[in-house]
């Protein structure tokens, strides 16, 4: 080609020399101007006539294709690819020249490669975080890794490029230099070996809740990477933990619950033991009309009194046989209480326990689960469900246990 364009000039009267030169540079003008052509053909019909067609189409994995800048990249190929393969042409005869320059364009190539497989990764991973499997098992460690491993290759096809070296000669000098790359990638490794494990047992996974108090974290994960776990705590601050750190410690994940039907809510009352007593008739005549335990009650006096007349119980001291108490008709209430809660999901444990005595009372135990999961309806119902609890204990003649207080010791001393 270059031959003929310089014949054709040598015919209309220039001399070698300049036909030489000319022919040259109108060579390079023509393949600068091709590669323009081409670059303005890939971004402005190509790539503008399929990001139409994507962003009329009803999926979303092309949208992360086109918002990963992936075709954007793929279009930068077209005028290096024509620089390359027409490159040699106006440096025929110069071929040290013609070496540099395609080593230069090659290079190029390269590192769009490299970019271009690290825009498709994160398509990858944006398309995957779309997918329900996303919550349980976090990809984007691997993506990294694969990122580091795209890029390692990259770096040696240049540096084989450069020193004019097969890559396979340089590989086979990295044998001695394998103890300082695991230092220097010691927690890359590390991270990856936990990565793996996280997904194999799918410990944690982005939009847990996780506790781990010894690193301050307390919130939900926001991204598990290849080195990091990020997790923002419910105060917004954002707390970031070594990955291999979730292996080699304990942590609460709290996905158990957020898939289960219900959030539990375990709390006790603690009642004052002085306030405890048997039921006398006018407490039992005023318990009667309280609806929940109304059928309770007129059983449980038919039980006790069949009892007691079948085993000749003295009943005029309550010591003797079987008798009703406040504290156990206040439990019987909270039972029937939750039972008819709406919030309160009564497929899952229910339970109203009593607990040992302790210095600070008797505790009644409710061991419930509630409906409604998201944190502040939580924490309203369960308010809720105490404020009313700690309201009725005056009806069945029981106190709160509460430590003495400033109030009470003046009250004291004013006596």
């Amino acid at each position: 080609m270059l031959e003929t364009l310089q014949n054709s000039l040598i015919s209309y009267g220039l001399n070698a020399e300049l036909a030489d030169i000319t022919a040259r540079f109108t060579a390079i003008f023509v393949i600068i101007l091709l590669s323009l052509v081409g670059n303005f053909i890939a971004k402005n019909w190509i790539l503008r006539t399929v990001s139409k067609i994507i962003n009329k189409t009803q999926t979303s994995w092309d949208d992360a294709l086109l918002e990963s800048q992936v075709l954007n990249r793929l279009a930068h190929f077209a005028p290096a690819l024509i620089l390359y393969s027409l490159i040699h042409i106006p440096l025929t005869n110069y071929d040290t020249a013609t070496l540099i320059i395609s080593n230069l364009i090659l290079i190029y190539i390269i590192m769009l490669g490299a970019r271009l497989i690290d825009a498709l990764l994160n398509a990858v991973t944006e398309i995957f975080h779309t997918n329900d499997v996303s919550k349980q098992i976090p990809i984007k460690s691997f993506t990294q890794i694969l990122k580091i491993i795209a890029y390692f290759i990259a770096i040696v096809l240049i540096v084989g490029i450069v020193l004019d070296k097969t890559p396979v000669y340089l590989l086979s000098g990295l044998g001695a230099l394998t103890a300082v790359l695991l230092l220097v990638f010691k927690d890359t490794i590390l991270g990856f070996v936990a990565g793996v494990q996280l997904m194999a047992n799918k410990m944690i996974a982005r939009g847990d809740w996780i506790e781990m108090p010894k690193h301050g974290a307390d919130g939900d994960v926001l991204d598990v990477t290849l080195t990091t776990v990020k997790i923002q705590n419910w105060d917004k601050t954002i707390t970031t933990i070594p990955t291999y750190q979730l292996i080699s410690e304990s942590f609460k994940n709290w996905r158990g619950m957020s898939d289960s039907d219900g959030r539990r809510i375990k709390r006790a009352l603690n009642i004052d033991l002085q306030s405890i007593r048997f039921l006398d008739d006018t407490l039992l005549q005023r318990l009667e009309k309280i609806q929940y335990i109304t059928d309770y009650l007129k059983q449980k006096k038919i039980d006790v009194s069949q009892y007691n007349k079948q085993m000749n119980i003295d009943s005029s001291n309550k010591a003797n046989g079987r008798n009703l108490t406040n504290i156990g008709c206040f439990r019987a209430y909270v039972l029937a209480y939750l039972k008819n809660h709406p919030m309160i999901n009564q497929e899952m444990t229910l339970l109203v326990r009593q607990l040992a005595p302790a210095d600070n009372g008797i505790p009644i135990e409710i061991y419930v689960f509630c409906k409604d999961k998201n944190w502040g309806n939580y924490e309203n119902i369960q308010a809720d469900i105490f404020d009313h609890l700690l309201a009725v204990l005056a009806e069945f003649d029981l106190t709160i246990f509460q430590n003495p207080t400033g109030h009470d010791f003046r009250k004291l001393t004013s006596n």
